[in-house]
Formats: structure tokens, sequence, C-alpha cells
């Protein structure tokens, strides 16, 4: 019988993503069998107290898993540093898991597709990551599933195998980088990835993802996708760490189960030009663009 992956959830300060979050976890398919650990950061301010502790009553009643067990941090680690201590935790005990933040919706086919793709490329090296959330594209002809070299942060899972390339240190990322792998680590120049890198070392973000997904590209690998999103981000309201007010990336959630897998572990080509196509018009023409910046800022 499959060892079913641990499933990571990562809370802060915000009780009714979280409520949300939890509530369409617990609709998954295997959730019942799943064990839960779910990871609590402490209030980084005074102000910040009252949430901490509103989310900290929704969790302590959590039911519909084989187990739960919370992480209650005592004081304010910050997403990343609790991400890479939480994901580092699960995987040396049990060489996979599954993660979650506090603002995703998912499918109930989420935990399967997960476990099943865990399960059938636990030994491919050159596979470190499953990502489950996929960019609103108009390529209706894609296969289920493909391979493609960036990783969305958007409900993920790894191993233990692929989790220990992990590199935390941005010096030696950047070292690493010449101006051909810089082009097509933005995905041919059409994402602010190398930006993200760069504003890591000016101290401008946190990031824990752009330098997994850096780590990801300096070792070769590649990250499991599906055509049609198993995650949307409900976070782009002006709460999230990262993320400001948008809908670019609105994603609509399968209902169907994944059953179709690549049997060759290459990077999709029609795939990664649907992606790039979506990435370079995400932000629509000049007058769409300030339509967006005015309903966003108002």
């Amino acid at each position: 019988m499959q060892q079913l992956a641990p499933i990571a959830l990562f809370v802060f300060n915000r009780p009714e993503h979280t409520r949300r979050t939890l509530k369409f976890l617990k609709q998954n398919l295997l959730a019942d069998e799943s064990r839960l650990f779910i990871f609590s950061d402490g209030a980084k301010t005074d102000q910040q107290g009252e949430s901490v502790d509103q989310v900290r009553d929704i969790i302590s009643s959590v039911e519909g898993f084989k187990s739960v067990e919370i992480i209650y941090r005592k004081t304010n680690f910050g997403l990343a540093n609790s991400i890479i201590d939480g994901v580092s935790m699960l995987t040396e005990k049990y060489g996979k898991v599954i993660v979650f933040e506090d603002d995703l919706i998912s499918s109930t086919f989420t935990l399967r597709y997960f476990n099943d793709a865990l399960k059938r490329y636990e030994n491919e090296e050159r596979v470190m990551h499953i990502g489950a959330y996929m960019y609103p594209h108009q390529n209706k002809n894609l296969p289920q599933t493909f391979f493609y070299r960036a990783a969305s942060s958007w409900g993920w899972a790894t191993w233990g195998r692929a989790w220990k390339h992990f590199e935390p240190d941005i010096d030696k990322i950047i070292s690493q980088f010449d101006s051909s792998k810089r082009y097509r680590f933005s995905i041919d120049g059409t994402m602010n990835f190398w930006k993200q890198v760069r504003e890591f070392k000016r101290g401008k973000n946190n990031s824990w993802a752009i330098r997994w997904y850096a780590s990801i590209f300096l070792k070769g690998g590649l990250t499991l996708n599906p055509s049609s999103s198993l995650i949307n981000n409900i976070g782009h309201d002006g709460t999230g760490i990262h993320s400001g007010k948008n809908n670019i990336y609105d994603a609509q959630i399968s209902n169907q189960a994944v059953a179709e897998f690549p049997t060759e572990v290459s990077e999709n080509i029609e795939a990664f030009m649907a992606i790039k196509h979506f990435l370079k018009h995400r932000k629509g023409n000049l007058v769409q663009r300030i339509f967006r910046f005015v309903r966003e800022k108002f």
C-alpha cells in the first residue's frame, strides 16, 4: 500500500483565508488518509497578535485528516524560514512532502495528483518538483500533465532527494548564472524571475521560492505541472507577503482527476510556448494596464 505524503500547511495571520484553504483541503480525496502538519508563525508586531490568535483558534479544532499536528512558532520566523524549516523537517522524516500556504483553494483531486506523481517519479532524479497551479493559458491541446523548467510555489510537492539540493545562499546562486542562463531562467525574458533574485540580494524580498526554482534550474531539474490548474490563489487581495491586488493569475480549478503523466522526462516545448505567450501578454495593452492600476489602487 502506498505511503501517502505528509501535508505541510503554513499559516500566519489571515483567518478567513486559512478557513477557506482548510475547507477545500479537507474535501480532497485522500485527506482522511493523510497526515496534516500545520506550521503557525508567531506575530511580528503587537498589532498582529489578535489575527494570529484567530488563526490559531481555527486550526486548534481541525478534523478530517488521519492526524493533525500543529507546530506553534513562539516567535516570528517569517514565511521563508518557516517553509524551509518545515519542508526540511518533513522530508527528512518521511522522504517527501506536499506543501500548502494559507491562501490556496484546491481541487478535490489535488492530493491524489500529488501522491500519484510522487510515487511515479520518486526515482527520477531530474524530476525535482511537482506543481499544482497552472497559469490561465489559452492552449487547450496540451496533455493533462507536462514537464516545465520553472517551479510554482502555489501548492507543490517534492522529495528529500530533491530538496537536499536547495541552495539558500544567494551569492552561490548568482555566481552560477551567465547571461544565457539568466535569459532561459526568466522564460526567455518574459518573467521577472531574475529581478526577484537581484531583489533578494538587495534585501527587497525574502523569497524562498525564487531560490528553490534557481536551485532546480541550476541542477538541470524539471517540474511536473497540470495543464488545467488544480489550485487557485486567493491571496491576491493585498493580504499576501509578496502579492498585491490583482487578478492576472486567477485560474479556473479543474474538476477532473489527473490520469495521464508523461513518460519522457523532458521539457514540453508546446507547454513552454503556451506559458511564455501568457506571461508575455499577461498585463494586456496600455488601456487594460491603466484600468487594472486604477481598480487595484482604489
